[in-house]
């Protein structure tokens, strides 16, 4: 019973919240979608934080991407074999976990011993600050307790259920032996993207295209007033 709640009913729970709260957020708080960012208060733990959470995090969803959404057959079918799979993703994966891992801990401890963004802070940020924390330890962990190429896949059993719950097909039978740091990971990313809508992370959606096609901003130099006679 708890393993069809956890990987079958809450993650449709999770998606539901992930896509209404997005929406409803960019309808009713479109002033609130902003990173709110605290370069003013402190900038020199920000810039490193801030640079090594964000690469070292688009190169782990990158890795995400390959070894979950994409399957197995088509690797094979361009002659990537498991043993050259492991090894690319251990050689692309644990650089940019340990890079978000630092990141994500300069930032924390920045915005705790910071009394400035201390006192600024939002429940929405110390939300998310704990998710994200939980998500890049415990993957980390997962990913060093699995280096050995014999180990456990997640590509034969996570990829396939995240694939089915996208396809409305969750099946929990494939979790059956997934080890615990791995399911610890996956419900703490549920809570992520629970609170996702309701956080600065939003601004992950905000492309600025605007910027584009809109009208040029045009600044004059101010004439000095001429003295009347």
């Amino acid at each position: 019973m708890i393993n069809q709640f956890l990987w079958v009913v809450l993650p449709y729970i999770v998606l539901t919240i992930f896509i209404g709260g997005h929406i409803y957020r960019y309808n009713h708080d479109q002033f609130g979608w902003t990173t709110k960012s605290s370069q003013l208060l402190e900038k020199k733990l920000l810039r490193v934080g801030s640079n090594l959470f964000h690469w070292g995090i688009i190169f782990v969803f990158g890795g995400h991407v390959m070894g979950l959404l994409i399957p197995i057959g088509v690797y094979e079918a361009m002659g990537v074999n498991e043993h050259q799979y492991h090894t690319i993703a251990l050689l692309g994966g644990i650089p940019a976990g340990i890079a978000a891992t630092l990141g994500i801990i300069i930032l924390t401890n920045r915005r705790m011993t910071v009394k400035r963004i201390l006192q600024t802070s939002t429940k929405g940020d110390w939300v998310s600050l704990f998710f994200l924390l939980i998500v890049i330890l415990s993957g980390m962990s997962a990913t060093l307790l699995n280096l050995d190429s014999h180990g456990f896949d997640y590509r034969t059993t996570i990829g396939p259920w995240l694939r089915g719950v996208l396809m409305l097909q969750a099946d929990a039978s494939l979790l059956t032996e997934v080890p615990l740091w791995f399911k610890i990971h996956m419900i703490a990313a549920m809570g992520l993207f629970a609170a996702w809508p309701f956080t600065r992370l939003v601004h992950v959606f905000s492309v600025p295209l605007r910027y584009l096609t809109r009208s040029y901003v045009i600044y004059r130099k101010r004439e000095p007033k001429q003295q009347s006679l």
